[in-house]
């Protein structure tokens, strides 16, 4: 079984700053795609910002020059840096992967169970 854990969120002002970390465990041979996405209440789900499977990164159009992914050196670790937050990047945010299970092989998408950022005075 491969579980996505996810911390760092919380309160934070306008203007501040926070960072998202996200580490992939379990029965795991090799992962390709991972990114974040959110969902703001009343809101469907978006892609926030993601690695393909071939090693570019893609960012929502209201992030950019914002917001930051990277991996950690494991490669089962993503983590977002978000800067200059707004109230309207309240959400909760997912991390999300494309895993090859390590026992059957299979092709999985796997969610994280959620954090929530409020971007607030």
């Amino acid at each position: 079984q491969v579980q996505l854990v996810e911390s760092g969120g919380g309160l934070v002002q306008p203007g501040g700053s926070q960072r998202l970390s996200c580490a992939a465990s379990g029965s795991i041979f090799s992962i390709s795609g991972m990114g974040w996405y959110r969902r703001a209440p009343g809101k469907q789900r978006e892609l926030v910002a993601a690695f393909s499977s071939g090693g570019t990164t893609n960012y929502a159009d209201s992030v950019k020059g914002r917001f930051t992914i990277s991996r950690g050196n494991a490669k089962n670790t993503v983590y977002l840096q978000m800067n200059s937050l707004k109230p309207e990047d309240t959400a909760v945010y997912y991390c999300n992967a494309e895993v090859r299970e390590g026992e059957t092989y299979r092709y999985l998408e796997v969610w994280g169970q959620g954090t929530l950022v409020t971007v607030s005075s």
